[in-house]
This record gives structure tokens, C-alpha cells and sequence, in this order.
């Protein structure tokens, strides 16, 4: 029902006066943002105005914020493309000691799981409502499973919602408090392979990567294969010495906008007393959720040796392609980051569908 309704919703009719109207205020969000020096600001400043319009019904000259799903998905692989030129032998030879981190997820999400079923019970929320919202990851899947159920739509994708928005606003800032670094609005230019000008034969083969590596990831059903199926191609042309550059600044700063308005537009026709109140749930939980994810990224640190930094990102549970976002902008480990992030979704899904029977 929830993918029938989604794809329903990407074959509607695009406004393109409203769509140009919405990527306006995202970009005037975005500029200001990066202008005010936030960390991802292109990202977060584009979500946070976009959203606010969206939240408060405010019309752009007539138009309610629109943003169509398959627009967002178009830019996503520019993120996986990205991610594969940091792929480098010494990146391979550092997978396989990623085990023991990794394993750790197995303990982190059924925890994560059940800590904010507990927080949104004690709230006030329904059993149903409550298990469906809480589950770390995944949000087509987690509100697919949660409407078979019989619980509340509106509720799961406010609180899925809020945990995405949530995680991608606090992480940036965290890392700004804790190390004074700010997390570039223009992701991965300081990667290998950023300041390689780019040829036609680069971005032919940058293009291919982004649309072979798509059709070829969701043909093979890889989990997030929007940016998975983009991500090996890059890094099988990159590593087999083919290709050397990576997607100019430019496009990625463009890709955060896109992301950003596609985030904020979620809020468009939510009751504000519902928002209210799973803000308040969402709050909490997200408190909990990156308290945990720092006890993790500790052990794992101090018993694997992992970077803390990039144990935490690793952890935290946001969504998979604004986290890759944020570890390019922090050029530290992305690979690492972005192949935790897609086993995190994988085991949520998985462990929530294991607990339905006990729903």
C-alpha cells in the first residue's frame, strides 16, 4: 500500500511553477545558511526554510511548496558517485578490520529500537504506533509495515520524519561544538580527486556511473540502492584507475538544496497539534538515540580502534544519503560511514519485522 501510494504520488503532474518557487526558498535558505558559515548549510538551510513554509502553510505566491519524489532520487546518486572516488586499496585493506564494528550494530538497533518504543509508550502513543515509529531506519519500509498493521500513518511519518530531520540538524552541530570544524556546505571538496579538472570522458563516465550503478542496484535489490548501486561503480572505475575525478562542488552543494526542500516539503498539510506533540516525543528519542550511538562509537573506539569521530557518524541514526552527506563534508571515512549506515538500515528493517508477531 505505502510503495503503491509513493509511486502513485511520482507519477502525479509536477507543478513546475510551484517546483521552481520551492527550490527558490530552498536555495535563499541554503545561501544564507552557508553565508552565516552553519555546518552543512546548503543542506540545513534549505531543509529548516522550505519546512518552515511547508509547517506553517505558507503559500510561495499562491503555491504550496511542492517537490516531487523522483526529483530528489535523481540527484541522490550524485552522493554515491561522490562517495566511491574516496574508494583507494588502503580503504579495501581497512574493511577488513570494519568486523567488530559492524557486528556492533547487531546490539545497537534492537536496543535503539526498544529504547524509543519505551519513549513513545510512556508518551502516550498506541503499541502499534509506537513499535512502527521507533524503528531505527528505513522509513518506506518502517511506515509499509506499520500501515499493513492497522497503526496510524499520520503519526509514523511525523516521528520517522522528525528522526531523520532531528539526527541531520544535531549531528553537524555537535561535531562543530566538540572540534570547532565545520562540516563543509560544499561536501567533499577536500576529497581525492576534487581538484582533478574534469574531462569529457570523466563526466561521461561520472554520468554512467550514476545511471548504470541506480538501475543495476535496484535490479540486484541492494538496500538504498539509489546510492549503493552508483557508489561501487564509482569506486570500480576509480579503483581500476579509469576514472580519477569526483562530482564538482558545485552539483553537490545543488544536491543539498534538493535533499534539504525534498525533507522540508514532508511537512506540507500536517496537523501543527500533531507536530507538536510528536516533536516532543521525536526530541527525546533523539536525545536518547545519539547518547546511545556515542556509547557505541566509544566501545567501538577504544575496543576496535575505530576513530571516535567517525564510530559516532557511523552510529547515529540518521538517514543514509544526508549522513554520507555530512562524513564527505567531514572528509573522514565515508566509505566506512556510508556501509555501517546501510547495514543499519538492513538489521532494522529485519529485526522490526522479526518483533511484528509480538505487536
Amino acid at each position: 500500500m505505502c510503495r503503491r501510494r509513493i509511486g502513485e504520488r511520482m507519477r502525479r503532474p509536477v507543478d513546475f511553477w510551484a517546483l521552481a518557487l520551492t527550490l527558490g526558498v530552498g536555495a535563499a535558505g541554503g545561501l544564507a545558511a552557508h553565508a552565516a558559515h552553519l555546518p552543512l548549510g546548503y543542506l540545513l538551510g534549505s531543509m529548516v526554510l522550505v519546512g518552515v513554509f511547508s509547517a506553517m502553510n505558507i503559500k510561495i505566491l499562491g503555491k504550496t511548496p511542492t517537490l516531487p519524489a523522483r526529483l530528489r532520487f535523481s540527484f541522490v546518486p550524485v552522493i554515491g558517485v561522490a562517495i566511491g572516488g574516496a574508494f583507494t586499496p588502503e580503504v579495501a585493506q581497512a574493511a577488513l578490520g570494519w568486523g567488530p564494528s559492524m557486528a556492533a550494530l547487531l546490539v545497537f538497533v534492537p536496543v535503539a529500537h526498544l529504547m524509543a518504543f519505551a519513549i513513545y509508550r510512556r508518551g502516550g502513543l498506541e503499541r502499534g504506533e509506537a513499535y512502527y515509529s521507533a524503528i531505527p531506519g528505513g522509513l518506506i519500509e518502517s511506515v509499509q509495515m506499520g500501515e499493513e498493521a492497522g497503526a496510524d500513518v499520520r503519526i509514523l511519518v511525523t516521528l520517522q520524519t522528525l528522526r531523520l530531520i532531528g539526527t541531520i540538524i544535531a549531528v553537524p552541530l555537535i561535531f562543530l561544538a566538540l572540534t570547532g570544524h565545520t562540516v563543509g556546505s560544499a561536501a567533499g571538496t577536500t576529497m581525492v580527486g576534487a581538484s582533478v579538472s574534469l574531462t569529457p570522458q570523466d563526466v561521461g563516465l561520472m554520468i554512467a556511473a550514476g545511471l548504470i550503478g541506480a538501475l543495476l542496484g535496484k535490479r540486484l535489490r541492494l538496500p538504498g540502492y539509489i546510492i549503493t548501486g552508483p557508489l561501487l561503480c564509482s569506486a570500480a572505475l576509480h579503483g581500476s584507475g579509469l576514472m580519477q575525478a569526483i562530482p564538482p562542488e558545485g552539483l553537490i552543494s545543488i544536491t543539498q538544496v534538493i535533499l534539504g526542500a525534498g525533507l522540508g516539503v514532508r511537512f506540507v498539510g500536517m496537523d501543527r497539534k500533531l507536530l507538536a506533540r510528536c516533536g516532543k516525543l521525536a526530541f527525546l528519542n533523539g536525545v536518547a538515540a545519539l547518547a546511545l550511538a556515542f556509547v557505541f562509537a566509544e566501545a567501538v573506539h577504544l575496543l576496535a580502534g575505530e576513530p571516535l569521530a567517525a564510530a559516532f557518524l557511523a552510529f547515529a541514526p540518521g538517514g543514509l544519503a544526508e549522513m554520507s552527506l555530512i562524513a564527505l563534508g567531514l572528509n573522514m571515512s565515508v566509505i566506512y560511514v556510508t556501509a555501517h549506515h546501510v547495514l543499519r538500515i538492513v538489521l532494522a528493517v529485519s529485526f522490526a519485522k522479526l518483533g511484528q508477531r509480538l505487536i
